[in-house]
């Protein structure tokens, strides 16, 4: 294939490039921002867009967010691409406290108790839930004692508190995103179409220069 990597990517190289991406962070947020400005669409649809991925990174659906976030675009008619781009908020930098004020927030609604500052970090709990339902999978497979207690407990005490407790977050930082990249979209596009006409403008004074 054309476009085939000469030299396949390691499962190390690749989780180091999930964390922290060639350049940095910051020049990745830079990407995803100029990407966002030069997507083909209305302002409003992209702005809808980026309210849809940036809500879905408030959601405990880890490995699912391009999938929520671009079934959330085309509910609220806004564009997919721009919502897939969006999720890229949630990042290491920001996953914690997202996750933190989520399960609080869930917490308080739900009146059930935190699990205490002492626990294990919300990271180990999210990768401990990831292994042992591999595990349960692999045994359910090929045969095999399945344990199911320490995921009910994960559900009652993590992820639905998550889930529910991510939502008025989630709306309120999406929302938050969606007015102030409507009105720069909206800026960014008018000096680029600007632009265009003035260049037009020009090559039709040019032409009509060279027919005299």
């Amino acid at each position: 294939m054309v476009f085939k990597r000469r030299e396949k990517r390691s499962w190390g190289s690749l989780l180091q490039f999930l964390l922290w991406p060639k350049g940095g962070w910051t020049r990745a947020a830079l990407y995803v921002k100029h990407r966002l400005h030069r997507l083909p669409d209305n302002p409003e649809k992209i702005a809808r867009g980026i309210w849809a991925g940036v809500f879905t990174t408030f959601t405990p659906l880890y490995g699912m967010h391009f999938i929520v976030a671009g079934t959330l675009a085309f509910v609220v008619r806004g564009n997919v691409l721009a919502a897939l781009l969006a999720t890229f908020f949630g990042n290491p930098l920001t996953y914690i406290p997202i996750g933190i004020i989520s399960l609080r927030t869930g917490e308080f609604l739900l009146g059930s108790e935190g699990l205490g500052q002492d626990g294990e970090n919300l990271v180990s709990l999210f990768l401990s839930a990831f292994f042992d339902l591999k595990s349960n999978l692999s045994s359910f497979i090929f045969g095999g004692p399945v344990e199911w207690n320490y995921l009910i407990i994960f559900y009652q005490d993590v992820f639905f508190p998550y889930l529910i407790g991510g939502v008025f977050p989630g709306i309120l930082v999406a929302t938050i995103c969606w007015s102030i990249s409507l009105p720069l979209i909206r800026a960014y596009q008018n000096r680029r179409k600007g632009r265009l006409r003035e260049k037009l403008r020009e090559i039709r004074e040019k032409s009509t220069k060279f027919r005299k």
